[in-house]
């Protein structure tokens, strides 16, 4: 059980979020929609335990993994450098093996700067999952993306959830985005912000090809 009660969360003497409770099983994705502003990614923050300041509580799992709106590469660092400092337990072939499964392998040796941004955004997934977490956290995570490969990210990221089964918690302006990832989409709206729509509707039925 993962469980959220923001009763307060504020900068100085502003109000952002207020009164923010829900809760979420292993396995189950939710995502979070709202204007940009209202204080989605605050939220997320908190959720992530990246920022403990906030009146309330939040019972999560230990592994979490998160994903951001910029891939965060370290760019001295080679592509399998940067999955395999973030997780110095996963053998070699596993590593690979992480890169194969999001199409990046070609690219193990090369730096995050000679990536494009969809190639980067794989590698930041790929660094996500490789550890298996219990609760991803994902803060706009194909923002910036063309159709294609966007929609193309979206397939693999649904691919990954499949396959190792985590809460994931989702931050998205786009209703495509949180129809196709998520069964239970919560909305953000006021200042300060709180949940002011909780859907709960079956994805649509997605074809899976060209995952990778």
């Amino acid at each position: 059980m993962i469980r959220v009660d923001v009763r307060r969360k504020a900068f100085g003497d502003e109000e952002i979020l207020r009164d923010i409770r829900f809760d979420m099983e292993v396995g189950e994705t939710i995502a979070i929609l709202g204007a940009s502003g209202i204080g989605k990614s605050t939220l997320l923050r908190l959720i992530a335990g990246i920022d403990p300041v906030f009146k309330g509580e939040i019972v999560r799992p230990d592994k979490i993994a998160m994903v951001f709106q910029e891939p965060v590469l370290l760019p001295w660092r080679s592509v399998l450098e940067n999955l395999t400092l973030v997780h110095p337990d996963l053998g070699r072939q596993a590593a690979f093996s992480a890169l194969e499964r999001t199409g990046i392998a070609d690219k193990a040796r090369a730096f995050p700067g000679q990536l494009s941004l969809g190639q980067q955004r794989r590698l930041a997934l790929a660094r996500a999952f490789a550890g298996r977490p219990a609760l991803l956290v994902m803060d706009e995570p194909y923002v910036s993306l063309d159709p294609t490969t966007a929609d193309e990210m979206l397939a693999l990221t649904e691919a990954l959830i499949a396959e190792t089964g985590p809460a994931v918690i989702l931050v998205t302006h786009s209703e495509v985005e949180a129809r196709r990832l998520a069964r239970r989409r919560l909305r953000l709206s006021g200042r300060p912000a709180t949940i002011t729509g909780d859907m709960v509707a079956g994805p649509p039925s997605v074809s899976r090809e060209g995952a990778s």
